[in-house]
C-alpha cells in the first residue's frame, strides 16, 4: 500500500467503506459534507445503501431501524445537526445495537460558524440524549489517525454492541495529508444472535426495543449496559504519550489542539524544560489512571483545548487537587498557534504557580485584557 494526499472527510468515508459500512444516512452540513458526497458516490456503485434524508432527526432513526438489522451503517454531521440526532441516539443506546457517529465540530454554540472547534466534548463524553449510557468516543489528531479510528469504530461498536463516536474537529475534516487507506473488507453478513430479520427465518422472531415499561426490568437494562461500560473502561483506554519520561511539567490535549500543542512541548524541550504531553485517543473511556500517575510526580499540567475548557474538569478530576492545572482554550472557532501555547508553557515553567479551582477565570483575565 501505498499513502495517497487525502482530505480528512474523504478519509473517513473512504475508511468507513472499506471497513464493511453497508448502509449510510446523512444530512449534508459543514463543515462535514464531503463525508455525505464522497458516500453518494461510493456506495450506490458498490450497491450499498445511501439516502440523503430530510433532516438529522430522519437520519438518525433510519441509522437506528438499519442498526437492529446487524448491517454496519453510520451517520455523520456537525455540532447542531448532532444536537438534532440526541433523542434517536439514546435510543440505540438504549436498545444496546451498533452504530457509528462522525461529528466534525464547528464553532458554536447555536449555529456559529463551519471553523474547526472542540466545544462537543461535554455533548459526546457527558452529555447526550437522555437516560444513563456512555458511547466510545475516539479524537483523532490526523488524517492517518482519522481513517484508522474509523474502522476501528465500527469493529468496536459491533464488539460491545454500543455507540462509537468520532470526534473531529473541522481541522481533520478539511486538511489535507498523506495517508494510507486500509485494504478493501469483503461484506459478510454475520448471522447475530440479537439481530431481527422478520419472521421468515426458522428461527424465533426477534424484537428489539429501549422500552422497558416495568421499571424494575429498566433497572436490569441499565446494570446491563453499565457492566459492558465496565468492560470498555477497561479494555479500551487509548492515548498517546510524548516526552513523559522523566517530564515535570505536562500538557493534556486531544485532536488539534493536541497536535499544535506538540510542537511547543518540542520547542521546551530544545531549551531544556522537562515538559512532556498527554494526547487522549479515547476520550471516552478517559485516561484517568495515567494522568493520576503522572500527577504524583509532574509539578503542574497545562490543559489546550479549542473550547472555553471541557475536558479541563475531566484532568482536574485526575489531578484531586494535588498539582496545579492551568488551562488555555481557543473558543468559536480559533485555532491556537504553537506559538501562543510556549508562551503559557514559559509562564507556567517560570512561575510559582497555585492551585485553584478555577483555572478558567485567569484564562479569561488574560486572553480578554
Amino acid at each position: 500500500m501505498t499513502k495517497e494526499l487525502i482530505k480528512g472527510n474523504v478519509a473517513m468515508a473512504e475508511a468507513a467503506v472499506r471497513a464493511g459500512l453497508e448502509a449510510y444516512f446523512g444530512y449534508p452540513i459543514t463543515p462535514q459534507t464531503e463525508v455525505l458526497e464522497h458516500l453518494a458516490r461510493r456506495m450506490p456503485e458498490l450497491g450499498r445503501a445511501f439516502v440523503q434524508a430530510e433532516s438529522e432527526v430522519a437520519a438518525i432513526n433510519m441509522v437506528y431501524g438499519a442498526a437492529c438489522t446487524g448491517v454496519r451503517v453510520m451517520t455523520t454531521s456537525s455540532s447542531p445537526g448532532v444536537s438534532l440526532m440526541q433523542e434517536g441516539l439514546s435510543y440505540i443506546a438504549g436498545t444496546e445495537i451498533p452504530a457509528v457517529l462522525i461529528n466534525v465540530m464547528r464553532g458554536g454554540p447555536g449555529l456559529g460558524n463551519i471553523a474547526p472547534a472542540q466545544s462537543d466534548y461535554y455533548q459526546a463524553v457527558h452529555g447526550g440524549g437522555h437516560g444513563d449510557y456512555h458511547p466510545i468516543v475516539l479524537a483523532p489528531s490526523s488524517v492517518q489517525e482519522a481513517i484508522d479510528l474509523t474502522v476501528l469504530s465500527f469493529d468496536l461498536a459491533e464488539k460491545y454492541r454500543n455507540l462509537v463516536f468520532i470526534l473531529a474537529d473541522g481541522s481533520v475534516g478539511q486538511m489535507m495529508e498523506p495517508a494510507e487507506l486500509p485494504e478493501m473488507r469483503p461484506l459478510i453478513r454475520k448471522d447475530w444472535d440479537w439481530a431481527v430479520n422478520g419472521k421468515g427465518g426458522k428461527r424465533e422472531r426477534r424484537i428489539l426495543t429501549s422500552i422497558y415499561i416495568d421499571p424494575p426490568a429498566e433497572e436490569q437494562a441499565n446494570y446491563r449496559m453499565q457492566k459492558t461500560w465496565q468492560t470498555i473502561q477497561k479494555n479500551e483506554v487509548r492515548y498517546k504519550e510524548y516526552y513523559l519520561d522523566d517530564a515535570e511539567y505536562v500538557v493534556v490535549g486531544f485532536g488539534t489542539a493536541g497536535r499544535v500543542a506538540l510542537s511547543a512541548v518540542r520547542a521546551m524541550r530544545h531549551n531544556g524544560v522537562k515538559v512532556g504531553l498527554l494526547r487522549p485517543v479515547a476520550l471516552s473511556p478517559y485516561p484517568f489512571e495515567v494522568i493520576d500517575e503522572l500527577a504524583s510526580r509532574a509539578k503542574a499540567f497545562l490543559v489546550v483545548e479549542m473550547n472555553q475548557g471541557q475536558m479541563l474538569s475531566d484532568v482536574q478530576l485526575a489531578v484531586k487537587g494535588r498539582v496545579p492545572v492551568e488551562f488555555y482554550g481557543r473558543p468559536g472557532g480559533m485555532v491556537p498557534f504553537p506559538e501562543q501555547i510556549l508562551k503559557e508553557l514559559k509562564r507556567i515553567t517560570s512561575t510559582d504557580l497555585k492551585i485553584v479551582s478555577d483555572p478558567r477565570v485567569a484564562w479569561l483575565e488574560r486572553m480578554t485584557a
